[in-house]
């Protein structure tokens, strides 16, 4: 009996060691197709990345930010915490954004739109303020 004890101790003890191995937790890996959609949308992130970052570099806009007191390291720590779609939206804003101060466009809008209003009533006979149209 101790002759067979020698014999199978090995043997058990390579099958026990076998058995933890096969049999302890593991994370299956899940594999899925990347759609095409998926890939560009990713270039468009890290082009958005690239174009947000050069605006960052450049010199005017810096002296912009440190006018307003906004660190650089700061900015730029923001902008690369930006998620994907964010980022690819700061770029369309800025890209789209007009160059200067929109203050006079919006000024000049808001004129026309009381230069309309106030033609419209003086044509339905409400007030009487422009002498050139007739009732």
């Amino acid at each position: 009996m101790r002759r067979i004890r020698r014999i199978v101790k090995p043997g058990s003890l390579f099958l026990a060691i076998l058995m933890i191995t096969v049999f302890t937790p593991y994370q299956t890996v899940l594999a899925k197709m990347i759609s095409t959609e998926t890939v560009i949308e990713a270039g468009k992130a890290h082009e958005a990345r690239m174009y947000v970052n050069s605006v960052l570099a450049r010199e005017d806009v810096m002296a912009s930010l440190l006018s307003q007191g906004i660190d650089m390291t700061e900015a730029k720590a923001r902008v690369d915490n930006l998620t994907d779609s964010e980022i690819v939206s700061l770029a369309d804003q800025i890209e789209t954004a007009p160059a200067g101060g929109g203050a006079i466009g919006i000024i000049v809008g808001a004129a026309v739109v009381v230069f309309i209003v106030l033609v419209v009533t003086d044509v339905l006979g409400y007030t009487d303020i422009f002498p050139f149209i007739k009732k």
